[in-house]
């Protein structure tokens, strides 16, 4: 079940913008860092997860994907992330909130659980608030993207037990872009 709550939250922030071929739009060049961030990460993934343990070192590295397409453009992305391995899928919703210049990440995977991850539009981490867990315990997640580049990025997913005082890393992850031709 861990597993499963580690891969459907696993995705972290988003950063930099990828413009396709077409004439300029000025508006679309001044956009916001959140609305840049949604914009990135349209299209399809190819991703590799590696699970660690408490200390760090890896537990296993499991291939996987994720897909992101718009609802609304430059306002909400839904998306799909899978590992075959694990036989499971997990639906992913980010938004934007302009009133508090946030970016929202919503996620449930086959265990029906409900992760919500919240981060400033100009920042690369978004984070859970401490979610009670049906064992009795608490925790709180944070994500982290780094190394952004337009086909590649890295993601780092933490954990806290103790509502953020100190975190484990539990999770990394690198996404390439697939290409056009598969």
């Amino acid at each position: 079940m861990f597993r499963a709550l580690l891969l459907s939250v696993a995705v972290a922030g988003f950063s930099g913008a990828v413009v396709q071929a077409q004439e300029v739009d000025p508006a679309r060049e001044t956009a916001s860092p959140a609305v840049a961030q949604l914009r990135h990460v349209i299209g399809e993934w190819d991703v590799m997860t590696t699970f660690l343990k408490p200390d760090g070192m890896a537990a296993g590295s499991f291939e996987g994907s994720y897909t992101f397409e718009w609802v609304m453009e430059d306002r909400i992305v839904k998306g799909t992330s899978t590992i075959p391995q694990f036989k499971m899928a997990s639906g992913i919703l980010f938004f934007l909130r302009p009133a508090t210049n946030e970016i929202e990440m919503v996620s449930v995977g086959p265990d029906g659980q409900l992760w919500v991850m919240t981060g400033l539009q100009n920042s690369e981490t978004r984070e859970t608030p401490v979610v009670d867990m049906p064992d009795g315990t608490t925790i709180k997640l944070r994500f982290t993207r780094f190394n952004v580049s337009a086909d590649r990025f890295e993601s780092r997913m933490e954990r806290s037990t103790d509502g953020g005082e100190t975190w484990t890393q539990g999770n990394h992850q690198v996404f390439l872009r697939r290409s056009a031709s598969g």
